[in-house]
């Protein structure tokens, strides 16, 4: 039977994946309970993404097929981007040690590191937004690094380069897909 867990709980595991608290970080991938959450935490982010997206969409007069297909678009690429970002860290550290931990190990906190991205929805604030945006994606870099660093028990400087490396594949393919939604959204 599933573990009852308080709405304090609730508000505790956002502020430690927020305050990059590193037991918290550690420990992600072994509370049943919490692992549960990490993908709820990607979503949430997701569909925050989505919605401003949306909203910038909107400037374009999309019709509303598209701007649902824009909106569906958006959030469906940041769900894509935490497993590649995922992905990409496990494979960098097979590169590096002999014993690597398995890849669902690290969803958890990876996942928590988009916690951040929870308040993407506030981008969409005319010159506040893009510095908003920056600001929310270094944070979630720094959660990463917090949460590589102590998943798998490595140097600050490897788990720099382990998120680093997923963190800019990630955002160049975002990117390139808020790009491209905007271009035929345009239409």
């Amino acid at each position: 039977m599933a573990q009852q867990r308080s709405p304090q709980w609730f508000w505790r595991v956002l502020w430690d994946a927020l305050t990059l608290d590193q037991d918290f970080y550690e420990d992600a991938h072994r509370d049943p309970t919490t692992e549960r959450l990490a993908p709820v935490m990607v979503w949430l982010a997701a569909i925050s993404h989505g919605i401003g997206s949306g909203f910038i969409l909107l400037i374009y007069q999309p019709a509303l097929p598209w701007l649902i297909l824009g909106v569906l678009v958006n959030t469906l690429s940041v769900v894509a981007g935490y497993y590649l970002w995922t992905y990409t860290i496990w494979q960098v550290d097979a590169r590096w040690q002999n014993h690597v931990p398995p890849y669902r190990e690290l969803l958890a906190p990876v996942g928590f590191a988009y916690t951040p991205q929870l308040l993407n929805v506030l981008t969409v604030i005319p010159l506040f937004g893009p510095p908003l945006r920056l600001g929310l994606a270094g944070w979630s870099l720094l959660a990463a690094i917090a949460a590589v660093r102590q998943g798998l028990n490595v140097s600050l400087g490897k788990a720099m380069i382990m998120a680093g490396v997923g963190f800019t594949l990630v955002q160049v393919a975002i990117g390139l897909v808020q790009l491209w939604v905007q271009t035929w959204g345009s239409f």
